[in-house]
């Protein structure tokens, strides 16, 4: 296992960017800024550990509750047509997972967010434009909602 508490130069061992909402010894999760995809969540593991596997079971269920959570309190609160996990680690061998509110008239679907757009900037459907703009009004309940749901779960 290749854990360390912090790795110098490492922006999720130091993050600076992006509110942190939540978080505990293990684990914090912060709202990422992507004007597009509002709602958008990471959730990331304190120590610096570049795999899931590097993780203990206890560990790796830790995390993984924390992700779920994410995810329900998207669906319960911002009502996405999809939501996509994910967990790469290529640009900072740093376990995160990725929790993105997806609709089926965004820039990029049915693609991932970071391929190009199918819809320029500026071009997108009435229903979208709504769809974003009503995420955005539901952003404060949605954070508020998480962090009671990640508060509320045992810190085993």
């Amino acid at each position: 296992m290749s854990a360390s508490p912090s790795t110098p130069g490492c922006p999720l061992c130091h993050p600076a960017t992006h509110p942190v909402i939540w978080s505990d010894d293990r684990c914090y999760v912060i709202r990422v800024d992507e004007p597009d995809y509002p709602g958008f969540t990471r959730v990331i593991w304190r120590d610096h550990v570049a795999e899931m596997t590097d993780l203990s079971p206890a560990d790796r269920a830790h995390v993984m509750e924390r992700v779920w959570t994410v995810e329900q309190t998207q669906r319960d609160i911002l009502a996405p047509d999809k939501i996509n996990l994910a967990a790469f680690g290529n640009m900072v061998p740093h376990v995160h997972w990725h929790v993105i509110p997806r609709w089926r008239d965004d820039r990029h679907f049915p693609d991932p967010f970071w391929a190009p757009p199918r819809i320029a900037p500026g071009t997108e459907t009435t229903a979208y434009v709504a769809h974003r703009e009503l995420t955005v009004s539901l952003l404060p309940r949605y954070i508020t909602e998480l962090v009671q749901r990640l508060d509320a779960l045992p810190h085993n």
